[in-house]
């Protein structure tokens, strides 16, 4: 009689103890950069944190995991090569905005898109030069934002870019003619530039494009990316992204 009542409390402990386990609410640890109009410090300063972060990709993250019930928090920090190697190795961490890649595909779970990003060469107002293929571009210096994915398509198209740690250096470099084009996202560039006082940048050439998503690491529960994959195409039905969209372009 005692083993059995025994039993039956050891029992009672495991379910308790499995139910509170299976209770507990996940958090995801989201780390994002300056990366405007998706993401920025509210000061333009390289960390910020929570309600002191704001953007396209800002806004529709916090609304779809607060749609999706999940908690988390959000930080900016730099360098970009710090955050997504975080987000890579570290479980229940997420990294956002960033181009879902062939390469990176297994690397993450994703949630998204988010929103689009050409990738374009800027020139100044003034400069003489015509595109019309990216293998036209190695006669002159270009310059990109280092681990950014549009310096990884770069080089592994055999340029060799002139890398930034940060690519508001771009902007400055390329009005001081220390590189003929600036490789960088559209419409994010420009935003940048604007921000830096520049305007009247000339489009030489789109070469290629790519949608941006929330990245997730690996062991974040699938349930997980399903509650903010249904959140995310709920807003996107109802006209949310476009109205947030609207606020900053």
């Amino acid at each position: 009689m005692l083993k059995t009542i025994a039993s039956l409390v050891a029992a009672a402990l495991l379910f308790g103890a499995s139910l509170g386990h299976a209770q507990t609410p996940v958090k995801i640890d989201l780390l994002t950069e300056n990366f405007p109009p998706y993401n920025m410090a509210a000061d333009g300063k390289n960390f910020a944190r929570d309600e002191n972060i704001s953007g396209i990709a800002v806004d529709i993250v916090r609304e779809m995991f607060k749609r999706a019930g999940v908690d988390y928090t959000l930080t900016l920090r730099f360098p970009w090569e710090r955050i997504y190697g975080m987000a890579l190795e570290q479980a229940n961490y997420g990294v956002f905005v960033t181009a879902r890649l062939p390469e990176r595909e297994e690397l993450f779970k994703w949630v998204g898109p988010i929103g689009p990003d050409d990738w374009v060469l800027l020139a100044r107002g003034d400069s003489p030069i015509n595109l019309t293929s990216l293998d036209q571009a190695r006669q002159y210096n270009v310059g990109a934002y280092k681990g950014d994915a549009i310096a990884e398509h770069l080089e592994g198209q055999g340029l060799q870019p002139a890398l930034a740690l940060r690519d508001q250096e771009n902007v400055k470099k390329l009005i001081d003619g220390k590189i003929d084009l600036w490789a960088t996202g559209d419409p994010a560039g420009r935003y940048l530039a604007r921000q830096e006082g520049v305007t009247g940048l000339k489009r030489v050439l789109r070469f290629d494009s790519a949608e941006l998503y929330l990245a997730l690491n690996k062991q974040v529960a699938d349930e997980t990316v399903q509650k903010l994959q249904k959140a995310l195409d709920q807003m996107r039905s109802e006209g949310v992204i476009d109205a947030i969209n609207a606020r900053y372009l």
